[in-house]
């Protein structure tokens, strides 16, 4: 009985962390973001270098979404 309290937190931890997760891996919110990069990039917010490691970066969480897909893990 006592660490029930525990296991309480602990299962809202891991819902949020499984919540952020598919935030962060949806191809949505990734597709949004690299539009938004590309607008900031237009707007001269961005040096080219800025917009490719962004760019660079969501490309990857992209992939990720892909190969998690592939393998059946989302």
């Amino acid at each position: 009985m006592p660490l029930a309290p525990v296991r309480g937190v602990v299962w809202i931890a891991e819902q949020m962390k499984n919540q952020a997760e598919q935030e962060y891996y949806d191809p949505r919110v990734i597709q949004r973001q690299l539009a938004e990069v590309d607008e900031a990039h237009a707007n001269g917010e961005l040096t080219d270098q800025e917009r490719d490691e962004l760019q660079d970066g969501l490309l990857a969480r992209l992939f990720e979404v892909q190969r998690r897909r592939g393998a059946g893990e989302m």
